[in-house]
């Protein structure tokens, strides 16, 4: 019993650490997280999403970026309790990212399980190793950061790592649940696009690592193959299809030319030379520029000292794992390869894995991209730290004190940081503005036929959407809409709002209002209200000519 209280304690950490301020820190909504809150708003009214397509199972057009579905279906309940709001957008995040760090106590005894064994010594340690994961999961700063916003890659985590404790504990115990792994996994890749590579490489791993197992339970395996498969066919088409590449095309290193033009160039210096054309040779360009980019995500920097440089996956005072984790994390991998316990190379390989598509991205490191990495960092600091402490009995309760006293200085630092100075910091990054524009445009919008928006800030039609909760079948009737040759989505205008101004110029009206950044606003306008982000400087300025 004692256990399960400090487990409760641990669950209970990572709630308030994720659910607290929800809606006001981060301090306003990306236009991805507006989007999957219009999606399921509309969703919840008539079963369509903003395009009017009927119950979407391969992907949501929103941008023209093609999201996989599964964030917005779980955001329709939320939407319906708590109204439209930033709260209820970014509760199934939090959700399960606290659900998250509960699934780690268990994945961890499934990992270095030695159920078979009776000495109570080693229950001990994997007990220890246990809790330890999923404690420092909960105060994770990385984790925190995903779990606080409308992040699918947050809740593609909770799917891969429920996905292996089942399918572990399927081949230690209970051999049906396998059918319930694989519907983890599904469900994975119908949330998040590094999923449909991270999930597949880790079934395969899996599948190699305990093919005895799986040999034993035959019946277990094909039914839940065949599951599997048939949960998987309704999305076959759209991956098959160029509008599944868009985003793929637009962010991989394969498709910036700098790389070939670099290897050409280097060809050329040494006289078109044989010897060169092997060694500058494009393929091998293009693998030395992906091993580049893998190993940014490991970096020191990356990870203890600056973090990602994007503030919506970081504090940036900060590595995405805290400074004190560094010894542990070291020992943890020295121990875990001397000791070999149960199935420890999941650790390590699933580690690994979880870099493999984000390091094909031109924008290295990536906290998000490479989320389905945790908890595997917090598993090997664990695993270092029970292990250190093992061989210090005599040492043990001082050699904790302290560690206890520096682990707590890091936390105070990040929350302290994150709850009282990151929203004012950061609050331009998160779009500030748009929210108490559009309030204020509600209050003016009945003065004027029409109402102009910048797109200055990025994606001004949902966020009118969103803050308006305009109806989802007017906004299909008369949204004048543009489909980009390169597949991307732009919503022009819809009712009296305009995005665009050619269009608002060919309509000859006087009678408008707009909302524009600082810079655009004409010399002879008349503005009647500045809007401002947290820092104290302009977003946004309502004017008319």
């Amino acid at each position: 019993m004692k256990r399960f209280l400090w487990l409760g304690l641990i669950v209970l950490l990572a709630a308030v650490l994720r659910f607290y301020q929800l809606g006001t820190i981060a301090p306003s909504l990306t236009w991805d997280e507006a989007a999957w809150g219009y999606n399921a708003y509309s969703l919840g009214i008539d079963g369509r999403d903003e395009y009017g397509k009927f119950m979407p199972v391969d992907y949501f057009e929103s941008f023209g970026d093609y999201k996989p579905p599964v964030y917005a279906y779980l955001d329709i309940l939320p939407v319906k309790v708590f109204g439209l709001t930033e709260f209820a957008v970014r509760f199934p995040s939090a959700l399960f990212g606290t659900l998250t760090v509960l699934v780690t106590y268990f994945l961890v005894q499934r990992i270095f399980s030695v159920h078979e064994s009776k000495k109570t010594k080693i229950r001990d340690y994997t007990e220890w190793i246990a809790l330890v994961s999923a404690g420092l999961l909960a105060i994770s700063p990385w984790h925190i950061l995903l779990s606080r916003g409308a992040f699918e890659a947050n809740v593609a985590t909770f799917l891969l790592a429920t996905g292996v404790w089942l399918f572990l504990e399927a081949v230690q115990r209970k051999k049906y649940l396998l059918i319930l792994s694989a519907v983890s996994f599904v469900l994975a890749f119908y949330t998040f696009n590094s999923a449909r590579i991270v999930g597949p490489i880790l079934l395969v791993g899996l599948a190699i690592g305990f093919w005895r197992q799986l040999l034993q339970m035959k019946k277990a395996v094909v039914l839940s193959a065949v599951i599997g498969i048939a949960l998987l066919l309704p999305i076959l088409p759209f991956l098959l299809s160029p509008q599944s590449k868009v985003r793929f095309q637009e962010v991989n290193i394969f498709s910036d030319l700098t790389v070939l033009e670099r290897s050409n160039q280097e060809i050329v210096n040494d006289g078109n030379a044989p010897l060169s054309k092997i060694i500058h040779n494009r393929r091998l360009a293009y693998g030395t520029e992906y091993l580049d980019h893998y190993f940014d995500n490991l970096s020191f920097d990356f990870l203890f000292i600056h973090g990602d440089d994007n503030p919506k996956f970081s504090v940036n005072s900060m590595g995405q794992l805290y400074l004190f984790e560094l010894p542990f994390l070291i020992a943890g991998i020295l121990f875990l390869f001397r000791k070999r316990t149960g199935a420890w190379w999941i650790v390590p390989f699933w580690l690994l894995a979880a870099i493999v598509p984000a390091a094909a991205a031109r924008e290295t490191p990536h906290a998000l991209r490479i989320e389905g990495a945790l908890p595997m960092f917090q598993i090997l600091v664990a695993y270092g730290f029970v292990s250190i402490f093992r061989l210090l009995p005599r040492l043990r309760l001082l050699a904790m004190t302290i560690v206890a006293l520096v682990a707590l200085c890091n936390v105070v630092y990040f929350v302290e940081d994150y709850f009282t100075h990151y929203a004012t910091q950061y609050s331009k990054e998160w779009q500030y503005g748009y929210k108490e524009a559009l309030a204020y445009m509600q209050q003016e919008e009945g003065k004027y036929s029409k109402i102009y928006f910048t797109g200055e800030l990025g994606r001004p039609y949902i966020y009118t959407l969103f803050y308006t909760k305009y109806d989802p079948a007017s906004f299909r009737a008369n949204a004048t809409i543009e489909h980009e040759g390169l597949g991307f989505t732009n919503v022009h205008q819809f009712g009296k709002y305009y995005f665009k101004k050619e269009l608002l110029v060919k309509t000859g009206e006087k009678n408008v209002l707009y909302f524009a950044i600082p810079s655009e606003v004409p010399a002879k306008a008349q503005v009647h209200k500045k809007f401002y982000s947290l820092d104290g400087k302009e977003a946004l300025v309502a004017y008319t000519l």
